[in-house]
Order: C-alpha cells, then sequence, then structure tokens
C-alpha cells in the first residue's frame, strides 16, 4: 500500500516515514504544499498523512482542492490545531480521520491501517483465504498453522493481493501501490518478489494461492 507523507517537521517526518516503512508501505514524503499537491495529482496513494501548517500552501487548502477536483484517496490530518472547530472544520472539508499532536505511534499506525481496510472496504484486521491466514494489525502470516516470517515488503504484496481476491492485478497496479518513488524501477523487481512470497505461501502446500496470467498479471484465489 502506498502512502503520501505530508509534513515539513523534518525529525517527525523522518520517524513517520521509517514506521510507516517497517509496517510494509511505500511511502513518498512533501514538505511543502505546492510538492504535496504536485505528488498527489501525479500518482496513486491509498492514503494522504496531511499536517495542516504547512509551507506554500496550507493543509485545508491542498484538501479542499482535492476533494473539489474529485480525488478520493483517504486523509489523516495530523496537526497540533487540535479544538472541536479544527476537527469539524478538517472533517466537514473531506478528511477521514483526524489525529492531533502529539501522539502514539502506534494509534498513528492503527489509525492509518484502518484506513487502508476502508478502502479496500475490509473491515475485519484478518484475511483469510482457504488455509491462509493474514493478521494486518499485527503483521502475522499463518498457513495450515504454521507461522510464516515475510519480509515488509513481501508482507505488502501479500495484503494487496488478498485485497484483490479473485482479481488479475498487474504489474504496473503493484508497482504503484507498493513502491516509492525512491525505488528501483527494474523491469523484473516485481516478478523477483512475487517469486519471493510464491518460496513462502505456497511451496510445501496446497493449494497454491498465487497464480500467474501470463500476459496480464497475478492473481490470489478467492475464497
Amino acid at each position: 500500500m502506498k502512502i503520501l507523507l505530508v509534513e515539513d517537521h523534518k525529525l517527525l517526518s523522518r520517524s513517520l516515514k521509517q514506521a510507516l516503512e517497517e509496517d510494509g508501505f511505500a511511502v513518498d514524503l512533501a514538505v511543502a504544499g505546492d510538492e504535496a499537491d504536485a505528488k498527489a495529482r501525479g500518482a496513486i496513494y491509498d492514503v494522504v498523512i496531511l499536517d495542516l501548517m504547512l509551507p506554500k500552501i496550507d493543509g485545508l487548502t491542498l484538501l479542499k482542492g482535492w476533494r473539489k477536483d474529485g480525488f478520493t484517496f483517504h486523509v489523516l490530518i495530523l496537526t497540533a490545531m487540535g479544538t472541536l472547530e479544527d476537527k469539524v472544520l478538517g472533517l466537514n472539508l473531506g478528511a477521514d480521520d483526524y489525529l492531533p499532536k502529539p501522539f502514539e505511534l502506534t494509534e498513528f499506525l492503527a489509525r492509518v491501517r484502518a484506513l487502508v481496510r476502508r478502502g479496500h472496504q475490509a473491515k475485519d484486521p484478518i484475511l483469510r483465504i482457504h488455509d491462509l491466514e493474514i493478521d494486518t494489525g499485527a503483521r502475522s502470516v499463518r498457513r495450515a498453522g504454521k507461522d510464516i516470517y515475510l519480509t515488509p515488503r513481501e508482507f505488502s504484496l501479500l495484503r494487496f493481493l488478498c485485497y484483490h481476491r479473485g482479481k488479475v492485478v498487474t504489474r504496473s497496479m503493484v508497482w504503484e501501490h507498493l513502491y516509492d518513488e525512491n525505488d528501483d524501477n527494474t523491469s523484473n523487481v516485481v516478478d523477483v518478489y512475487v517469486r519471493y512470497l510464491r518460496n513462502k505461501i505456497d511451496k510445501n502446500f496446497t493449494p497454491p494461492l498465487i497464480l500467474t496470467r501470463w500476459g496480464e498479471g497475478y492473481m490470489i484465489k478467492g475464497d
């Protein structure tokens, strides 16, 4: 899943970006309003995390413009402006959630995960496909009762495939949702990670769940 983090505080943005990446998200960073606007309009994001006090263009102006122009990505507002009036204004302009500063990283990550699930219409944090169980909150995976360790990137790929269970996802879709602007866009990087994932999810288990649709992409079996 891909996140746009809009935060001009250097230390905070660094710690939030690291926490999100360790949780399996691809993260693009913007530190000013005009930069955030260009990135939000030029890529596909599952969630935009938006500070309100920004250089160039403030967060509420950005949010209002995005909603006016039909952008439907979920928005989590982070701000020190924590009065009831501020919250109501942000939500009325189209924010999906509001988290006053300071906050705990655990709550921040839980709110981001909840917005991702909402975007994929998945209320339950636990995804189940055949004998495969993915706990998106705890970031744990089990198949046939056996614990499986996945790297953050592998977990993110599996979660993305499961959110699209029964549907083919193209390589470009995977790239757009799982890789950030600093990743190396080599021609076979998606195929390599699918192979890594298959070796852990399908090897020594039946039936195979991750399927290739030649000339199209990949899919994970539906229920």
